[in-house]
């Protein structure tokens, strides 16, 4: 249905939530297509999803909300299911995740709105056009991050962006842009036991011979690559694979496990539980 909403809310667990929460729907005539909920019992707190339909006046029933919202002391954001989310995207010179991104997006499999992609690098320009997307080159250096990262933020606001998207952006952001970024930043990373860092992470796990190699989704924080984890996954390899073999299923890994992160994010499912999160699959 068209006119479904989406409503999300947390808040600390107590008796008669549910109740609450679906008796007001009623009482404005919305019908409960989807509905997931969880009780944290660690942080006692309650966190809900419910996708609903139906209900007329929307502007009146957000008004009526805050009331009900109070009295449970709930942190909550509505939203309508159908309108895809309005999103940046950005990239250095790998372009495995950002080609998956566009494609998906193209294909109706992610409820995206691709504003713009935004590079350190001028490599991708041409498939950012072949999509009919806004490509900006924003050069970075040491001495130019703080320019380049304001750069940056005004393109994201000035096309409303409220997701962006680290798709195998390879800069550390400051503390700064990380705080405005705060809660609607993803970014992905490979994730090898043991972990590898630094320069050429596939060619360190060929010498070690990795038996598993992953990749993990986490809103971006300032604490590097520490970010509330979204979504993760492992591909097995052995002592048959090359380098190359291994970078390529890497980068699979990569694309597949962003891709589920954002689809997650955009429909609403994925809610911040302090340090970790809430995913409602």
């Amino acid at each position: 249905m068209q006119n479904a909403h989406i409503l999300t809310l947390s808040c600390p667990d107590r008796a008669g939530i549910v109740h609450a929460v679906s008796g007001f729907l009623f009482e404005r005539h919305g019908n409960i297509e989807e509905a997931s909920q969880y009780n944290d019992p660690v942080t006692g707190l309650f966190f809900m999803r419910v996708q609903f339909a139906g209900v007329a006046d929307i502007e009146a029933l957000r008004r009526d909300w805050h009331t009900l919202a109070e009295r449970f002391g709930m942190r909550w954001s509505l939203h309508a299911a159908h309108a895809p989310m309005p999103t940046v995207l950005l990239v250095s010179k790998e372009g495995h995740c950002l080609n998956d991104l566009l494609f998906r997006c193209k294909s109706g499999l992610l409820s995206i709105d691709v504003r713009a992609i935004i590079s350190n690098h001028r490599d991708f320009y041409q498939l950012a056009a072949s999509y009919n997307v806004p490509f900006h080159h924003v050069p970075v250096t040491a001495a130019t991050k703080a320019q380049a990262e304001a750069k940056q933020l005004d393109i994201i606001r000035s096309e409303g962006a409220e997701l962006v998207v680290l798709a195998r952006y390879m800069q550390i952001l400051s503390n700064e842009m990380c705080e405005q970024l705060s809660g609607k930043a993803i970014n992905i990373h490979h994730s090898f036991l043991p972990s590898f860092k630094g320069a050429k992470p596939y060619h360190q796990a060929h010498e070690r011979g990795v038996k598993l190699i992953g990749a993990t989704a986490h809103y971006v924080t300032a604490d590097l690559d520490e970010g509330p984890i979204i979504e993760q996954d492992v591909a097995r390899a052995d002592h048959s694979l090359a380098v190359e073999d291994l970078t390529a299923l890497g980068k699979d890994t990569e694309s597949q496990v962003l891709a589920r992160a954002v689809k997650w994010h955009c429909e609403h499912r994925v809610l911040l539980n302090g340090h970790k999160t809430v995913v409602f699959r």
